[in-house]
């Protein structure tokens, strides 16, 4: 294995963490690990792996912020509410490492959704709602993301 490989791995391997631990930009560094790999290889294989993950990417990063979005806007989660979680989960990302976007997120939909409906049952279903969208984003990033890998990984048997 030479070092372009092993760069491009390791990077592929830090994107699929960056997935799980919402820190590191997950599925553009499995991307960008094989990018790296196939414009380093100048081979056939590499340029057609990358045409193949390219679209894997963009149909994932489109997946990933549509099917959560409907799934929210259908149990009646506003756009108002989503903006001040995103707002919250940003000021939790740096105020408590690793965890605070998340946790600042659902405190977002919580608080947002409370002061709108009044009542805590019903903003508890919204944060429910919400975090099954969060939970659904994440899975279409590392189903993605596999997918991705997989495809590099044939990529590398097949350019040898």
């Amino acid at each position: 294995m030479d070092g372009l490989t092993l760069a491009a791995g390791l990077m592929v391997l830090l994107g699929l963490v960056g997935i799980a631990v919402p820190v590191l930009p997950g599925l553009t560094l499995v991307w960008a690990g094989v990018l790296l790999w196939s414009v380093g290889s100048g081979t056939t294989a590499g340029w057609v792996v990358l045409g193949v993950v390219t679209l894997l990417a963009l149909a994932g990063f489109t997946l990933q912020y549509l099917l959560p979005g409907r799934r929210l806007r259908a149990a009646g989660v506003t756009t108002s509410t989503t903006v001040a979680a995103v707002l919250l989960g940003t000021v939790g990302f740096f105020l408590v490492p690793v965890v605070g976007a998340v946790l600042g997120f659902v405190l977002g939909v919580y608080l947002a959704e409370r002061a709108k409906l009044g009542a805590h049952q019903q903003a508890w279903q919204s944060t429910r709602q919400a975090l099954a969208a969060v939970g659904l984003s994440i899975g279409i990033q590392l189903g993605t993301g596999l997918a991705i890998t997989g495809t590099w990984v044939v990529g590398l048997l097949v350019a040898g």
